[in-house]
């Protein structure tokens, strides 16, 4: 299979076709739509926890990194008790993730070293970039090679250099920054710059770059969900343009995957705020005298949580805050559960909502 090499950016085609531009109007106003909504949720917290350990868990099923909701929740509350290593390694993303929109919130850069630090946390290792040859991305049924990228460490250097100038510098290139995050993932996936990791990293950079570029302001959308139910299309036409130099396939399944992934979180966001509304209105209500907002944010910021989470966002004591979960459960706005000698509580309703997503097809 003819393969040339990777040429350096920006691309020197035209990528904004018509076809291209007419899938740009429904994407941006969209995800426009989801930042306003975010704004509705009283403590960016619950949103940027839940969600992100759903794209956790949806980025990892892609490499073929499968857990369950309970076991991937049960191993961020006990890290130190549960031994699930795919459950250990989705919350590692979660927490690369949201190490990475840290920084990037504050001075709006992706850099080649700020990659290597998220690389680093997701991987649980100092390997950084490869310096070895002999790495090639084959077929999973077939074994058969179907894409060699860069061998030697001085290309994928050379080419990461030029990948962090061309997020970085808005000059270089005037393109729309949703046509831009499709090239940059394009790019980085090509590059292949580490042993292991690729694919969850590039998935990361995805979100942070629509954060530098304030199109969100926190990191909700994920197109992880997206990619599993498109896999066969995203891995093709990611090597379509390799071979062919065609990018309007590839450029069109990004701005779709962003538009549905958009949509489907505006939907997720609007149901945690209607579920919110419900438990504040029922607990008010029903249990006036341990109401706070407090409570009311660590049930949605912490779908499963145990004693010691409501004393620290409370700031109570510890049979305080037992007795709060008690009343909770009695009232069945929580369920208790144990694993070995600790108790622990799930908000099932919450838990629900990431389980009814609808299809795009579907009337959201």
């Amino acid at each position: 299979m003819y393969q040339p090499a990777i040429q350096l950016l920006p691309p020197q085609t035209e990528l904004e076709t018509r076809a291209v531009l007419k899938k740009l109007a429904p994407a941006h106003r969209y995800l426009a739509e989801l930042k306003g909504m975010v704004t509705t949720i009283p403590n960016e917290h619950i949103l940027i926890n839940t969600l992100a350990l759903q794209e956790a868990r949806d980025s990892s099923e892609i490499e073929n990194i499968i857990t369950t909701q309970d076991d991937l929740y049960k191993a961020n509350l006990f890290s130190d008790y549960i031994r699930n290593p795919a459950a250990k390694e989705v919350n590692r993303y979660a927490s690369a993730l949201k190490s990475g929109f840290e920084k990037v919130r504050k001075d709006q850069l992706i850099t080649v070293n700020r990659i290597i630090e998220i690389h680093c946390v997701l991987e649980q290792n100092n390997a950084g970039i490869r310096t070895q040859g002999g790495i090639v991305l084959r077929n999973e049924s077939t074994g058969e090679t179907v894409y060699t990228p860069p061998q030697t460490y001085e290309e994928i250097v050379q080419l990461m250099s030029n990948l962090e100038q061309f997020i970085n510098n808005e000059s270089l290139y005037d393109v729309d920054p949703l046509v831009k995050m499709a090239v940059i993932h394009h790019q980085f996936e090509s590059i292949h710059p580490f042993y292991d990791g690729n694919g969850r990293t590039g998935r990361i950079i995805n979100i942070l770059y629509l954060v530098a570029r304030g199109l969100l302001d926190i990191p909700v959308l994920y197109l992880s969900r997206y990619i599993i139910r498109n896999k066969d299309n995203y891995y093709r036409l990611l090597q379509e343009v390799r071979t062919t130099g065609n990018w309007e396939p590839w450029l069109i399944y990004m701005l779709e995957g962003i538009e549905q992934t958009a949509r489907q979180t505006i939907w997720i966001i609007s149901h945690i705020k209607e579920l919110m509304q419900d438990y504040k209105h029922r607990i008010r209500s029903e249990l006036p005298k341990i109401y706070s907002q407090d409570l009311l944010n660590n049930l949605f910021r912490h779908p499963y949580t145990r004693i010691e989470s409501i004393q620290h966002d409370l700031d109570v004591s510890r049979l305080t805050a037992t007795k709060y979960l008690e009343q909770l459960t009695q009232k069945s706005f929580i369920e208790k559960h144990r694993i070995g000698r600790y108790n622990y509580y799930v908000n099932r309703p919450l838990m629900d909502v990431f389980a009814d997503i609808p299809e795009i097809s579907e009337n959201i």
